[in-house]
């Protein structure tokens, strides 16, 4: 793609899709320093991806932000009261139990909506959609229970969901995951560091 291509589509977004991409990278770095206020912004975000999406007919990403909206309601309550004796959150790691059943639901969700994708609807990258959707329902079901895996999820979706909006011309999206993907790696550090610090007085 030329340059100018490029230049011309970064123009043609849409102030949703600019509006968009600005409370979600708030949103990340929020959540990246531990901060519960990337609930109300991750809200606010996933609103305006609601509309972005429908109109780039990648419909499961768009069902995806009604869930997030969902689990960022129950993550604010979780990181508030969701700790021993209903004290904040503290940051730990994900059992095996939880990776099991965590894992079995992402393969039958990108299965199953990816059939029903393919079949149904006039979707654009039906099983890509339905994949990288799966993936990223389990990284932020394991953020709203403070889980330090889900940066580590964040990273492998982020890089394909780049390719994906790339594929769909969306460009400021493309470049928000690009952000997103340096954010990730720096909530992980961030979260390592944390973690680390909590254990240190129990190991004492």
């Amino acid at each position: 793609m030329a340059l100018s291509d490029l230049w011309s589509g970064l123009m043609a977004s849409s102030p949703v899709e600019l509006a968009g991409v600005i409370t979600g990278i708030a949103c990340v770095w929020l959540a990246a320093r531990n901060s519960i206020w990337n609930f109300p912004t991750a809200l606010v975000s996933c609103a305006l991806y609601v509309i972005v999406f429908w109109e780039a007919r990648l419909y499961s990403d768009m069902a995806l932000q009604g869930v997030f909206i969902a689990l960022a309601f129950y993550g604010w309550y979780q990181w508030l009261y969701g700790g021993p004796q209903a004290q904040e959150l503290p940051i730990t790691r994900a059992t095996a139990l939880q990776w099991t059943w965590l894992s079995a639901v992402a393969v039958a969700y990108a299965v199953g909506v990816g059939y029903a994708l393919s079949a149904y609807t006039d979707a654009a990258i039906p099983y890509w959609d339905s994949s990288t959707t799966a993936i990223s329902l389990v990284a932020q079901v394991l953020l709203t229970r403070k889980k330090i895996e889900n940066w580590i999820l964040w990273l492998v979706v982020d890089v394909a969901y780049i390719g994906l909006y790339w594929h769909r011309e969306l460009y400021l999206t493309a470049g928000l995951y690009a952000v997103y993907l340096v954010l990730a790696t720096y909530g992980y550090l961030e979260w390592r560091r944390l973690l680390r610090a909590n254990l240190q007085p129990q190991a004492a």
